[in-house]
């Protein structure tokens, strides 16, 4: 008689716990699939977050648009280069695995809003974050240095742009 009130609390347990916890399972295979990479860097990172933030992410994240992919993407990126590890192979892990999911490369300002803003319990500074964009957008995007024609993606063929 005991054994079957154990079981039966051990089964309300855990339906109990996978009712509390699908969001943010939905919400961490969204990414994680799309990444292809272990559930374990995102989970990491929600939890690392606190509760509040870590739940407004899940419901970012929930939205399951390719903008909210990529943005959070971004922020994964800015967690696991800028808070965990900051060698230059993890910057390379992390940066292959963005272009292996065809998800933009750079760094954008609108990734530091959300890294600021979602990893604020982590008190991360804000001006450290933007010098380190700047350094990774250098690092990795050559579209910067290819002059004001190469960002709206038109090229000439003479090299030189008509005047405005």
């Amino acid at each position: 008689m005991i054994w079957l009130i154990l079981a039966t609390l051990a089964v309300v347990f855990l339906i109990g716990f996978r009712i509390v916890n699908s969001d943010s399972r939905r919400a961490s295979q969204a990414l994680t699939k799309r990444l292809n990479i272990e559930p374990v860097y995102v989970e990491s990172m929600i939890s690392q977050m606190g509760k509040t933030p870590g739940g407004e992410f899940v419901s970012y994240l929930l939205h399951n648009t390719e903008a909210h992919i990529g943005n959070a993407a971004g922020v994964l990126l800015i967690y696991q280069t800028f808070i965990i590890d900051e060698s230059e192979e993890s910057l390379l892990f992390w940066h292959s695995v963005l272009g292996k999911a065809r998800l933009p490369a750079e760094l954008t300002h609108k990734h530091i809003r959300l890294a600021l803003s979602f990893l604020r319990e982590l008190e991360p500074d804000a001006d450290e974050l933007a010098a380190y964009r700047l350094r990774y957008n250098g690092r990795f995007t050559a579209i910067a240095d290819a002059g004001p024609a190469a960002n709206g993606n038109v090229f000439y063929m003479d090299g030189v742009s008509p005047k405005h």
